[in-house]
């Protein structure tokens, strides 16, 4: 008889050349048709609010290679058992391929736009699957029922391998096309950004303190965090790109790329902030964008005064809902350009909001084709379905950067420091503890806008060796000192003082 692990091993193998074929044969489909992204997306959408605020918490950005390699996992455990329980009279393994078949088929149907034939890919590597499975149970190389031969053992584990490293290789190489033959990486390429006809203003040294290692003022584009539904990059061209904006409006308008050529394009520099982010954590980045007023565009379309929210939607089906007069205070922007180039795709490409002192999960749409103006007693976003609150403003909040916890700190004198961030109102004071002694001001680089975060340092000296704690709170323009009392991301932000214990050697 076969071992039970051999036979789990047809069932990978089986189920590997079934997500493979699917892979490669969508290739030819287009990237609608990939229904391992289908499934992820799938996944995303049905997975309750609490369960991704936990996977944000605890991957951070990599959250999509831990859920990719999660839903990789669960195949394989299905897989394995199908392989278990398929014999020859009974082809349970093969019947639960054709159903895992057909969740992949729903899958695909629900992204937008799919049709009918984006599933065939699906059928054919639901069909090649049962054909491996059943071909590796029929006795051909092993006699089922008498004591396999170590030649006949042998000789399965290596189809078996086989079937399993060709399936892998197949998916690879389908990935691999479906990206290149998607890819608008040279249409980015092929653009320049227009000039500016609003520069913001210049960005002083002295924003960045000395003597201390912090985050860089502007946040490299390669180093900005990214959180987002996307398990796939969307990849839209700037010739296909539409936003219309329509609901409760004069009149609907529709811009193409080349329409924004007669608004202004200004330039501001604006921090933004995830709502998952933890107390001192690192879901925040600062950069200069480029782009249109999105006030500007609402313009055209007139909007009425009943309206309160704009429900903005991005290219794969996201949304958020933004107060209206966030979009229409001049400073909102329809970014076209992140750190004077062209929005890197991940971050957007071809056109994102960027919306000052909201966190992100209500207003920073990236791939944004649609503006509804609406009202919040009316509509609802994607993070607000699943309980985020439906208005998000960004908290006062601060960080330590160094030192980092659990961190050996040398006899003498140190500098400390972090950054703290207030958008809209800007910070006004940082202070710093060590262990329980008094609060004392730390000392601030250089204010830039409101919009963004500002950057603190704090010379000490450490001359009582073992381990000691340092605590930060900051306090806003407004005259509001951060709360001691921790409290979640969910619903609207977490607060607390960031606190963290290093050593003194």
């Amino acid at each position: 008889m076969t071992t039970p692990g051999a036979k789990a091993m047809t069932g990978v193998a089986a189920a590997a050349v079934a997500v493979g074929v699917a892979q490669l044969v969508g290739a030819a489909f287009g990237p609608q048709a990939d229904v391992r992204t289908a499934v992820g997306s799938a996944v995303i959408e049905l997975t309750p609010g609490a369960v991704k605020e936990w996977a944000i918490d605890t991957f951070g950005t990599a959250d999509k290679l831990a859920l990719t390699v999660m839903v990789l996992a669960v195949i394989a455990v299905i897989a394995a058992v199908a392989g278990i329980l398929e014999s020859r009279r009974r082809p349970i393994g093969s019947t639960a391929i054709v159903a895992a078949g057909g969740v992949g088929c729903a899958a695909v149907l629900s992204r937008a736009g799919a049709t009918l034939v984006d599933i065939v890919p699906t059928l054919v590597g639901t069909a090649c699957g049962v054909a491996v499975l059943r071909l590796l149970v029929s006795g051909r190389f092993t006699d089922e029922g008498e004591e396999a031969s170590t030649d006949q053992g042998r000789r399965l584990s290596l189809v078996t391998l086989g079937l399993l490293g060709a399936g892998v290789a197949s998916g690879a190489l389908g990935v691999v096309i479906t990206r290149l033959a998607s890819s608008v990486s040279g249409d980015r390429e092929a653009f320049a950004l227009p000039k500016v006809n609003k520069a913001a203003a210049p960005i002083p040294d002295g924003v960045q303190p000395k003597g201390v290692a912090l985050p860089s003022f502007v946040t490299s584009n390669s180093d900005f965090y990214r959180i987002d539904t996307a398990l796939s990059v969307p990849q839209l061209s700037r010739q296909d790109w539409r936003l219309r904006i329509h609901g409760m409006v004069d009149r609907e308008v529709t811009y193409r790329y080349e329409d924004l050529s007669r608004f202004e394009v200004v330039e501001k520099v604006v921090t933004l902030t995830c709502v998952s982010n933890p107390v001192g954590g690192e879901l925040i980045s600062n950069a200069v964008w480029t782009g249109y007023r999105v006030g500007d565009l609402l313009a055209e379309a007139g909007v009425q005064p009943d309206a309160d929210m704009v429900l903005s939607m991005s290219v794969d089906g996201w949304s958020a809902g933004t107060p209206v007069e966030a979009l229409t205070d001049g400073d909102a922007l329809l970014a076209i350009g992140m750190n004077g180039e062209p929005l890197p795709m991940e971050h957007g490409y071809p056109a994102r909001l960027v919306v000052p002192g909201l966190y992100g999960y209500v207003s920073a749409t990236k791939w944004v084709t649609d503006l509804e103006l609406t009202r919040f007693d009316r509509a609802e976003a994607y993070w607000t379905r699943l309980g985020w609150s439906a208005r998000g403003p960004i908290k006062t909040e601060s960080r330590i950067d160094v030192p980092r916890s659990g961190q050996d700190v040398p006899v003498g004198p140190v500098t400390f420091g972090g950054v703290a961030w207030a958008q809209d109102r800007g910070i006004r004071a940082v202070e710093v503890q060590i262990d329980d002694g008094d609060w004392r001001q730390a000392t601030l680089g250089d204010a830039y806008s409101g919009d963004t975060w500002r950057l603190w340092s704090f010379p000490w000296d450490a001359r009582e060796t073992g381990f000691h704690t340092i605590t930060v709170r900051a306090t806003d323009n407004d005259g509001y000192t951060q709360t001691p009392d921790r409290a979640d991301p969910v619903p609207d932000g977490a607060t607390g003082w960031h606190s963290i214990t290093f050593a003194v050697r």
